[in-house]
């Protein structure tokens, strides 16, 4: 009979029902880090393999070479970068769960690339034990957020005294459009920590000073009168436009300050308490290349969008209590995420005089956060494993916009366009693992939700009253199944087969779409997506790593995607008419069906490590009643091809040297493909970029590390331009 103890990070056997990409050394996390005993395919990725392969800047840079995922990582500093799975793209934020230590970093509070992207940066790469990726809804433990993927960060604690420290440099050599930068970046952190006795205490910091390429080019169809230097191009509809410079050029200065501390009751009752501190202080400037008559350097009010100044400060807590023994584990948490102060100030005045302030708007999202709660536990008995559980959160959105006399330090005048609104979830979920034969085992699971979307309200123009959302409910209910077999012991074949509900975001219900001037107020009728998933899995491993493939298949009903389609607009006048525009709707169906074939084996050859993966997804729109053109097109960013590969080598322990590469066919942005030109502002290209990373060790205390990201200097563009040849120094010490 196969033993189907849950597998603990730090002690996986190796006939458990866990697969582990990535191996290396393993991970110092708590025993009941895997308590709910996920059935679903994933991927491990220890702090040797990020140390040794990836030019890590930020937390998400660890995740650059798993398989499958793209993480839209504009620049250093970036505060939005979402990930793209299997079967959704870069703007389904709400397709996936991201966690540290058990803490929510996902902004449920939207869908989208922007503001609903998740908090990276509450984590900083040196904390990192390990980072288990699930793929898909097979786990009866998580939401239906969970239809693309699950990222669960595990930091560690310190058992004796310890401090270390980082300093790191960045540097890019941009050159586009006419736009020529030089941008460095940097960075330094620190972390010390001890136990004393049952009390373990670990305060990090990281400090960074950044500067990122331009994010927007400013475009018309035509070169602004009595002007010249503009540059011709076409736009991702293959129209001929004028490009007239750049901007949303951003310096970023961010820092981040967690306390951790743990104390354990007695040897199996441990409480935690995380607090974390996030701030943000960004400014951008513009590069025009228009040049007026007597050849000084001209602009339109097309710059403005490009032209802001953000201040973020943003807390997050976690307590968390949790117990094991030798049959029964359990654990509840507690999480809060809280917008201290957010803030983002734009000029409406005419440039160049706004760069010295004048006229402006304000937006603040002050009082947005979220708070959730879980309690889990798991029993064993014989041949079961019985996961069980319950779930409630709350997410609150508040983003109101002001007028203000100046944009860069004036008083708030009138408020215009609030969007307020909340979203409730309570949930029931249990799951067994039955090892009822020898070499199977079978993972049957439910998880029941409750839904409730309450305090809409809308305000399109200040002298519009507004209008107060109805309430909203909805329930779900998840069958979860998997059979897996392992008719050897290196062998296993694994079925896997996951329905998951995913409730409207309340940015998703509440957001104000742009009709011309005028603003016009959503649908808040959405109705839940429910996606049916499976994945049939074939996997080799030994004790020097594995090969996996495996065959995968998702239909989405009600799929929420942005799209094109009539929309009541009500008037300043009061009156109403019919527009066709793009705001959020319940798309009738897509299907996504594909192949992944991943590989990690360590000693490939002696001394030499070799990790790689290529997906073959086909995910298009089936049914669409609304926007017809668009069935039989694939999705938006998400290409047939995903592919990247990872070659280090170790000629001595002290050394390590990786050749790294990614790659991604073409995708696009629209749902019926009408943006056929790639290769520019806006459009999604085709890229193949190489990486190279060389670490030493230079004593027993210090390492040292030098990288070029994008050694080929590829220039493509997944909507926003992405960063050209970057070169990355680090030097980290260590007590």
């Amino acid at each position: 009979m196969i033993p189907i103890l849950p597998a603990w990070t730090a002690e996986a056997a190796a006939d458990a029902p866990r697969e582990i990409l990535v191996t290396g050394q393993k991970a110092d996390a708590p025993p009941n880090a895997t308590i709910d005993n996920p059935p679903a395919t994933t991927v491990t990725i220890d702090a040797a393999k990020i140390a040794t392969t990836v030019n890590a800047v930020s937390v998400e840079d660890a995740l650059k070479y798993a398989p499958s995922l793209i993480i839209r990582k504009r620049s250093i500093g970036d505060n939005f970068a979402p990930i793209a799975t299997r079967t959704s793209g870069l703007g389904g934020s709400a397709r996936s769960l991201i966690y540290a230590d058990g803490a929510l970093l996902s902004a449920l509070i939207g869908n989208n690339n922007g503001s609903a992207s998740p908090k990276w940066n509450l984590v900083a790469p040196e904390e990192v034990a390990s980072i288990d990726v699930l793929y898909g809804p097979f786990s009866a433990a998580y939401a239906g957020n969970s239809i693309g993927t699950v990222v669960n960060i595990t930091t560690r604690m310190p058992d004796k005294l310890e401090a270390q420290a980082t300093v790191l440099t960045n540097y890019q050599h941009h050159e586009q459009y006419n736009t020529v930068l030089d941008l460095p970046t940097g960075q330094a952190s620190a972390s010390i920590g001890n136990k004393f006795g049952p009390l373990s205490v670990l305060l990090t910091a990281t400090h960074t000073v950044s500067n990122a390429q331009p994010i927007v080019y400013v475009t018309a169809a035509s070169a602004p009168a009595a002007t010249t230097g503009s540059i011709a191009t076409f736009n991702r509809l293959g129209a001929a436009i004028r490009v007239l410079g750049a901007g949303d050029i951003d310096h970023h200065v961010e820092d981040t300050i967690k306390l951790k501390t743990a104390y354990d009751l007695t040897d199996g009752l441990r409480a935690s308490y995380t607090l974390g501190l996030f701030l943000d202080s960004t400014r951008t400037r513009l590069d025009t290349v228009l040049r007026d008559a007597a050849g000084n350097p001209a602009s339109t009010s097309g710059f403005n969008s490009g032209l802001y100044l953000r201040r973020q400060r943003h807390f997050s807590h976690a307590a968390a209590l949790d117990g094991h023994s030798s049959a029964f584990d359990w654990k509840v948490i507690g999480t809060l995420y809280a917008y201290g102060k957010d803030s983002q100030a734009s000029p409406t005045a005419a440039l160049p005089g706004a760069f010295a302030g004048g006229a402006g708007t304000v937006q603040r999202q002050d009082g947005t956060g979220w708070w959730t709660l879980d309690a889990k536990a798991a029993w064993r008995s014989g041949d079961h494993v019985l996961s069980f559980g319950g779930h409630v959160d709350r997410y609150k959105l508040v983003t109101q916009t002001y007028a203000t006399a100046d944009w860069i330090g004036g008083v708030l005048g009138t408020r215009s366009a609030p969007l307020l609104g909340k979203t409730r979830t309570a949930a029931l979920w249990v799951q067994d693992a039955w090892a009822f034969a020898p070499a199977f085992v079978l993972t049957l699971g439910a998880r029941q939700e409750w839904w409730r979307a309450y305090g809409g309200f809308n305000q399109t123009t200040a002298a519009n009253p507004g209008i107060a959302q109805p309430l909203r409910s909805a329930d779900g209910f998840s069958p979860k199944a998997t059979l897996e077999w392992r008719p050897a012991p290196a062998w296993s074949v694994k079925a896997s087969f996951g329905q998951a509900t995913r409730f409207p975001t309340v940015g998703e219900l509440y957001q104000v779409t742009t009709v011309g001037t005028v603003l016009a107020n959503p649908n808040p009728n959405l109705r839940p997506e429910r996606a049916r998933s499976g994945e049939l899995a074939l996997q080799y491993k030994d004790a020097r790593g594995l090969v996996r493939l495996s065959l995968f298949d998702e239909v989405v009903k009600d799929a929420l995607i942005s799209q094109t389609g009539p929309l009541a607009v009500v008037q300043p006048n009061g009156s109403t008419l019919t527009a066709t525009t793009s705001f959020v709707q319940n798309l009738d169906r897509t299907r996504a069906r594909g192949v992944e074939l991943a590989i990690d084996r360590r000693d490939f050859v002696p001394t030499v490590d070799f990790q790689g993966s290529v997906t073959y997804a086909d995910a298009i729109t089936s049914k669409d009643s609304v926007f017809p053109a668009a069935v039989g097109r694939l999705l938006p960013s998400v290409p047939h091809w995903k592919a990247n590969a990872v070659l280090t080598w170790r000629p001595t322990p002290r050394v390590g040297l990786t050749a790294a590469a990614r790659y991604s066919s073409r995708n696009f942005a629209t749902l019926d493909n009408s943006d056929v030109f790639a290769d520019t502002y806006q459009g999604f290209d085709t890229f193949f970029v190489v990486d190279l990373r060389a670490t030493v060790k230079l004593t027993e205390r210090i390492d040292a590390a030098i990288g070029i990201d994008n050694v080929n200097n590829n220039r493509y563009f997944l909507f926003h331009p992405f960063p050209q040849r970057s070169v990355t120094a680090s030097l980290h010490w260590k007590l």
